[in-house]
């Protein structure tokens, strides 16, 4: 999406891609990264500045932004990100969640309409991972940003997504609101891991017990299973 395939890295592609009218094929790195931010599953490997207020404002500089507009952006991006207390510190020092959150800022701060994050909770523990997925949630929000994240960990990132699509061998196999496409016994078939609720769910379906609304939290299946009960 931010042209790096085909500009940079070779590989197949096919078909076009258009990113806010622009097709990836006809506009270079530089342009499309203004459109689009990306954040790497490993953030350490694209953070490289001494201090974490310099890692954001080093996008905004190559794109030769007055000196005053670099300034008011960098701390409009620490304080979305609730990072001001990080400006000083070297990036190599941060935790994996602080590091996920400098490497958001660094994108956040070049106003993208997209936000790529290629599975941010990989590498992190259950409350890390959260807090990461909390502030991408509020950016969305907030923002209006558009978020593809590409992730495994559905049970942490079904209940917050508008839309999912589920590939399998290269294709989309398919798409559409998350509580649709997970109720379905052929995505555990190629291996997606369901959330607890929706796995309990489907089980409970199978028994005859009536699901009108999917459930993604432990919460929503408590809810279900009383009222259920009740009637």
């Amino acid at each position: 999406m931010n042209g790096l395939i085909p500009h940079s890295y070779g590989g197949t592609f096919e078909g076009k891609v258009f990113v806010d009218g622009k097709c990836t094929l006809d506009h270079p790195v530089y342009e499309l990264a203004q459109l689009v931010g990306l954040v790497f599953q490993d953030p350490e490997s694209q953070l490289f500045c001494s201090t974490v207020e310099k890692e954001i404002a080093f996008g905004l500089e190559n794109l030769g932004l007055p000196r005053e507009e670099i300034l008011a952006r960098v701390e409009e991006a620490l304080d979305l990100l609730g990072i001001a207390h990080l400006r000083y510190r070297a990036p190599y020092e941060l935790s994996g969640g602080e590091q996920q959150k400098v490497a958001i800022a660094s994108c956040i701060a070049m106003r993208p309409k997209v936000l790529v994050l290629d599975e941010p909770t990989a590498n992190l523990d259950p409350l890390s991972a959260k807090s990461v997925l909390d502030v991408v949630y509020a950016l969305n929000k907030k923002l209006g940003v558009t978020v593809i994240l590409v992730e495994h960990r559905l049970e942490m990132i079904s209940h917050l997504a508008s839309k999912l699509v589920v590939m399998y061998r290269g294709e989309v196999l398919t798409q559409g609101p998350p509580r649709e496409v997970l109720f379905n016994w052929k995505i555990l078939e190629i291996g997606v891991g369901l959330p607890k609720p929706l796995l309990i769910a489907l089980m409970l379906a199978e028994k005859g017990f009536p699901i009108e609304a999917p459930p993604l939290l432990p919460e929503e299946l408590v809810e279900l299973v009383a009222g259920g009960e009740e009637r």
